[in-house]
């Protein structure tokens, strides 16, 4: 009777600490970071050259636009700039000519006036050598005009060339990021907008878990403090540290609900993973040990 009494006691002992390890464990999903990577411009598509679920590094091309039309815009406004080149020396010839006819009326005027004060020009040619004067001044300042429309027309032209330039550059979309094609959004042929997502790139070197605690156990919690996680079908565990705790109350989500957790309010907390070997996938559930 006493024996079974002990063991009775130790069974009660043993659960009990299996229940305390199993209060600091808790299960979450694995999240990469994905990022979606878009066409800055518009576009058919002539080839896509990468497949969901192949790796893919930051620079690779991941889709080619037709780049026919722009080509032609390039040609078009390059003939427009060759043009006013051309009109933009003539401009500059023509306002040099006025320059030379404003001295040499300002020279005549000055000579004529210091005459007509001495009495040895009439009123007449006083009046002649200052409208001389006046109409130089016109005709310069026109000149100048000129040339300065055409200088700004000169940087408008030039302004769309180098848009179209990086529109044509554009046409060949890169990766921004190394890590995982989850998603392909598109085919060849068909027609993409600006800035709509061509594919999705998920990035598994360094991964999120999210878990969910009770308030009682935010005490105990450390941001930057180590964990461990561990996954069905790893053969060891992973270290992650803790990158965040939430400040607000919610309830448990509904895919980490449980029987016992429905109602239960708790405290976001996210779990940052080193995973060079990729062997945490985007969406696997793991339970992470805290301390």
């Amino acid at each position: 009777m006493k024996s079974r009494s002990v063991l009775v006691l130790l069974t009660l002992i043993l659960t009990s600490c299996g229940r305390q390890e199993k209060h600091n464990v808790f299960t979450g999903l694995v999240e990469g970071r994905a990022v979606l990577v878009p066409a800055l411009v518009g576009g058919r598509i002539l080839e896509m050259r990468v497949e969901e679920g192949k790796a893919i590094a930051a620079g690779d091309t991941v889709a080619v636009l037709d780049t026919l039309e722009l080509a032609l815009q390039r040609r078009q406004l390059e003939a427009g700039l060759r043009e006013l080149q051309v009109q933009e020396e003539l401009a500059r010839s023509g306002l040099e000519r006025a320059t030379q006819d404003l001295n040499y009326a300002r020279q005549r005027f000055e000579r004529i006036r210091a005459l007509h004060a001495d009495g040895a020009a009439t009123d007449q040619a006083y009046e002649d050598a200052l409208n001389l004067l006046s109409k130089s001044e016109t005709a310069c300042r026109t000149a100048q005009l000129q040339l300065e429309s055409l200088r700004a027309k000169k940087e408008q032209l030039l302004a769309q060339l180098r848009l179209v330039a990086k529109k044509i550059e554009d046409s060949v979309i890169r990766s921004p990021e190394s890590g995982i094609v989850t998603q392909r959004f598109f085919e060849p042929g068909e027609a993409v907008a600006p800035y709509r997502p061509v594919i999705e790139v998920t990035r598994l070197d360094a991964v999120e878990v999210k878990i969910y605690v009770p308030e009682s156990y935010l005490p105990r919690i450390q941001l930057g403090g180590e964990v461990v996680v561990r996954a069905d079908g790893l053969g060891s565990s992973l270290k992650g540290t803790v990158a965040w705790v939430s400040s607000k109350a919610e309830f448990t989500p509904k895919s980490i609900l449980t029987p016992e957790t429905r109602a239960s309010l708790v405290y976001a907390v996210a779990i940052q993973v080193p995973n060079p070997g990729h062997v945490l996938k985007d969406g696997m559930p793991v339970e992470v040990t805290l301390p």
